[in-house]
């Protein structure tokens, strides 16, 4: 069966280069695989190695595991068959943006630390996403909603995320955004992304404040999961067409659902599971597991 090895490097740190790619190159080759010649996707930043190989990825995966361990790079090894996806999924908060937009808020009004605390143990899986949520959310009530329209104007994207998006639709994929967060914000990054659309939280407002509770039905872990059968379906496609990309313990079963689950900067937890881990690129590192060279890239 063919696969194909790609190695992916921080487009702001060390670029590849032999001290990273002839460990993996080797590796792979160790196994007895017979090594195809690489193709650069991105010019010191990212490298296709086709390899073909009689046997099965999990007798190849701990071989390559070792020799990439402690390098400054990122790695996957895929079926060069149905590599490239027509859906894309995308958790918000800390992976299409920098932020955690409920701690924004929560800073704004004082209780910080207290919120930051609850939110970092449920992104680790330490506690149940809905009883986390609507802790939080509790100690919010009475805020006003212009706090949360000023909160705004300190998002912050992470890189890479725009020509992720704008490259999978100009190649036919949809493309959805789908938040445990807020669609007070959602909205608006789904917009200004290129984001086919959007799925979130609905926060409830009375009197210019915000009641301290969100609109059933909540999205959580399992609402992820069925928006990316319902998503798939309507496209008339399998989960295996899919990629999707989150941070969070929220995000885990939609990774795993999907043909290609990617943890993005990941914690710990949650990248440890994940099936395919981006610790060093940015998001463009999903486009380049897709095949994608940098010369394909669609900006707005």
């Amino acid at each position: 069966m063919q696969y194909v090895l790609t190695l992916i490097a921080d487009p702001e740190a060390a670029p590849l280069g032999a001290e990273t790619i002839d460990p993996a190159f080797g590796a792979v080759e160790a196994q007895g695989a017979w090594m195809g010649e690489p193709l650069w996707l991105s010019e010191n930043e990212a490298l296709d190695i086709p390899f073909d190989y009689r046997g099965e990825l999990d007798e190849v995966m701990p071989a390559v595991d070792a020799a990439c361990a402690g390098l400054a790079m990122d790695y996957a090894v895929q079926v060069t068959a149905l590599r490239r996806k027509q859906v894309l999924l995308a958790d918000m908060e800390s992976t299409m943006i920098e932020n955690e937009m409920l701690d924004d808020l929560a800073d704004r009004a004082g209780i910080g630390a207290q919120v930051a605390e609850i939110t970092a143990r449920a992104m680790n899986g330490e506690l149940d996403f809905r009883d986390a949520l609507a802790e939080r959310m509790a100690l919010l009530q009475g805020l006003p909603q212009a706090v949360f329209e000023d909160a705004w104007d300190g998002v912050r994207y992470v890189p890479g995320g725009e020509p992720l998006v704008r490259t999978m639709a100009a190649n036919g994929a949809h493309t959805a955004l789908v938040s445990g967060g807020f669609d007070h914000y959602a909205a608006r990054v789904a917009e200004r992304l290129g984001f086919h659309e959007f799925r979130a939280n609905k926060l409830a407002f009375r009197d210019g404040a915000f009641t301290g509770q969100i609109v059933e039905p909540i999205l959580d872990k399992g609402a992820k999961v069925d928006a990316l059968r319902d998503i798939t379906t309507a496209c008339g496609v399998p989960r295996e067409a899919a990629i999707t990309v989150g941070d969070g313990a929220n995000d885990l079963p939609m990774l795993l659902a999907a043909g290609t689950g990617v943890a993005f900067r990941a914690k710990p937890t949650v990248a440890a599971l994940a099936p395919f881990r981006i610790d060093h690129g940015d998001l463009t590192a999903l486009l380049y597991l897709q095949g994608y060279s940098k010369s394909d890239f669609v900006m707005r």
